[in-house]
């Protein structure tokens, strides 16, 4: 899922740095108990071991595995794209819930004498593949950004762009049917490349690399065993979580009843949106976040919520009428969802420029350094590469895919979209697209490039570049917002898979997996996902009334931000509240100043400086989830001095468990809403003279 660590990618940060660095962890402890494992090879350890041939390494029991998993994911995904849309990396739980499906499916066939083919670490990269392209589009397919923006019920929220011809109602025929035709491009954009990235320039693709150790460690005797002990770790925690969620659901009977609203520091605290909301979800999400995110988001709610909201509100009357409701963008509610969009430009505009400004001196390095480029006429016998590489790069040059084909099939898709997009949105007129897949193959090699400097994607800031250009392109008049939101997925989609792809090359090159069964894997894939993610987002929909209402249990933030984020790009500043744009201009320069800061800083203290990106999420929200995610970042501190070994080597899977807990139970809690199930118990919390008032009115 965008799984670079990128805070542009995920609208926050995807938690990859972490997961890099409990992969290498893991892999760390396994040698320091192997002893002399830790000077050998990779390949050597594997080298009695024959490499099945690619269309072997695509077995049905693989993608049997990886459709249950994509589905599990998808729920995760979703859920956090509806809340908060912090959304960490799933690579880890993919990798190792992967293996331990397959290997124990693997091991019961052994026993009764059924195995035809062993499990090999090759099919287990086939399923994280898989499970990670499809589970993916959850997030990339904008069902919590720029496609539920479309929405009635997000356009209802403002009075601006609000006519017949700037929305778009949901229909799952036809999500389903707009996925499919702009889901794939990005993935035969960035095939030609595949050998320039991987072997001649040597990308690192941090993520990659991780997946691929983690993988490595998994299928040696030692890391099979430190796995079995993590899946249990996972189990418990799941369990725990699952059932957590369950027994919460019986006191939400009515609005702002149960748990989720528990005053944890009082009233006041709560109606300003500070208090600890009891989500297993985001305690892991806040152990596989870094300290920084999850100190940034808090710092952010308390900047917000604590300081500039209530002396803006202070200001009513004055600078927005008293009379508006909450929920109006000409209020208070503008000021929340405007300097929330300017700090996220500002962060991404600063990355952008940084990310590529280092695409563009790596490419003139690469090119001017002729020492580099001949890797590429180097014969994967000559002694300047190590065994490894040696292995892995006679392997990866084995089963090419041919440039037509990649070529062939990008124009082919390209023309079947151009043709068919216009029906779905008549908006959004051919020569837009034609204009779109020009480009996109650059920004998608951009993307991937970059991605395999820094590992950080840019995908929702490409994106955000398509909603300003197309969207003023088509003008106010001619349904310039839907236009330039519909811009934005298919622009996001082409260069978000650009990168992932190329993150699972990476992957396959060091686990030896065909580049071949890398592709058919993201391709099947995306294509699950392009009907998992769409029936599970519909799931949500019809069982929750309220889907996207502020202050709901899926308030969906983002939808909001990204079409106000096209109004703005077509109607201009209009729409602002008094001295509001003034605060953009502060915040939106702020953001580009602190992360000027942070660069200058260097790396060591760096981390004491907040992530403009994290914390904008909490100007919409409030910080309650900024203390869930803290609390599970003091959950991991407290357990690192403990015992630090045992935290490095299991804090990813008890927090993968707590995750995947609490995402699964949204699958019987939307079924039980579907069928006209209520919870029987209302908890809610009353100051003294409410009580009082309350006792007093059914006394009467």
């Amino acid at each position: 899922m965008d799984r670079s660590g990128s805070v542009a990618r995920r609208e926050a940060y995807n938690g990859s740095e972490l997961e890099n660095g409990a992969a290498i962890m893991d892999g760390k402890s396994q040698r320091e108990e192997g002893g002399e494992e830790e000077d050998m090879s990779v390949e050597k350890m594997f080298e009695s071991e024959a490499v099945p041939s690619w269309q072997s390494q695509l077995t049905f029991r693989a993608f049997i595995v990886s459709f249950v998993l994509s589905v599990l994911f998808t729920f995760i995904v979703m859920k956090l794209n509806l809340t908060t849309g912090i959304i960490p990396s799933l690579n880890v739980s993919a990798g190792l819930l992967g293996f331990f499906f397959l290997k124990t499916w693997t091991k019961l066939l052994e026993k009764s004498g059924l195995l035809k083919q062993p499990f090999t670490r090759q099919e287990n990269t086939v399923i994280q593949t898989c499970v990670v392209a499809s589970s993916g589009i959850a997030f990339s397919g904008g069902f919590g950004s720029y496609l539920f923006g479309m929405s009635s019920v997000v356009a209802s929220q403002s009075t601006e762009a609000n006519n017949a011809q700037n929305i778009k109602e949901l229909n799952l025929a036809w999500m389903i049917g707009f996925l499919f035709v702009v889901s794939f491009l990005g993935l035969f954009s960035v095939v030609p490349l595949r050998k320039i990235m991987i072997i001649d320039f040597k990308l690192i693709y941090p993520s990659g690399t991780a997946t691929a150790h983690l993988i490595n460690s998994f299928h040696t005797p030692k890391g099979a065993k430190l796995a079995k002990k993590q899946v249990r770790a996972l189990g418990k925690f799941f369990s725990f979580s699952f059932l957590w969620g369950f027994f919460q659901w019986f006191f939400t009977a009515g609005d702002s009843c149960g748990f989720v609203n528990f005053p944890t520091f009082g009233l006041k605290a709560y109606e300003n949106r500070f208090y600890f909301d009891f989500s297993a979800t985001y305690v892991g999400v806040g152990m596989i976040c870094p300290y920084l995110i999850n100190v940034s988001v808090l710092l952010g709610g308390i900047l917000s919520w604590g300081v500039m909201w209530p002396l803006i509100e202070d200001r009513k009357g004055h600078w927005y009428p008293e009379t508006l409701s909450e929920s109006s963008l000409h209020g208070l509610q503008g000021y929340r969802v405007f300097i929330a969009i300017a700090l996220i430009l500002g962060d991404g505009l600063y990355n952008f420029c940084k990310v590529f400004g280092h695409t563009l001196y790596g490419l003139y390095h690469q090119f001017k350094n002729k020492s580099v480029l001949p890797v590429a006429r180097r014969s994967p016998s000559e002694p300047s590469l190590s065994i490894d590489d040696k292995r892995r790069t006679e392997l990866f040059l084995k089963d090419q895919i041919p440039t037509w084909f990649a070529i062939a099939g990008y124009v082919v898709i390209a023309i079947i979209s151009t043709v068919s997009l216009p029906h779905i949105f008549h908006q959004l007129k051919w020569y837009h697209i034609v204009v779109i897949y020009i480009v996109a193959p650059v920004l998608a090699f951009c993307n991937a490039y970059g991605a395999g400097l820094t590992d950080w994607s840019l995908a929702s800031t490409y994106g955000k570049l398509a909603i300003f250009t197309i969207g003023a392109w088509a003008g106010a008049s001619h349904g310039g917002v839907l236009a330039g939101l519909a811009a934005c997925g298919v622009m996001m989609n082409i260069v978000s898979t650009a990168s992932d792809l190329s993150q699972d090359f990476k992957t396959g090159y060091m686990t030896l997996a065909s580049p071949r069964s890398m592709f058919v894997s993201q391709i099947i894939g995306t294509a699950m996902g392009c009907v998992i993610s769409p029936c599970v987002f519909w799931l949500f929909y019809k069982a929750f009334h309220d889907l996207g209402q502020p202050g709901s249990q899926y308030p969906a933030p983002y939808g909001l931000v990204y079409r106000n984020m096209s109004i703005l790009g077509v109607e201009g500043f209009s729409a602002l509240p008094k001295n509001c744009l003034t605060l953009c201009y502060i915040f939106f320069a702020g953001a580009i100043v602190i992360n000027a800061i942070r660069d200058a800083v260097g790396k060591k203290r760096a981390r004491f400086v907040p992530i403009p990106m994290a914390m904008a999420i909490p100007f919409y929200l409030g910080s309650y989830f900024a203390i869930d995610m803290c609390l599970g970042s003091l959950i991991l501190f407290v357990w690192g001095k403990v015992n630090k070994r045992k935290a490095d080597a299991f804090a990813p899977a008890v927090a993968s468990g707590l995750i995947c807990g609490d995402g699964i139970w949204t699958l019987p809690q939307s079924i039980l809403a579907l069928a006209g199930v209520n919870p029987p118990i209302c908890m809610k919390f009353l100051s003294r003279k409410a009580n009082t008032r309350v006792d007093a009115f059914l006394g009467s």
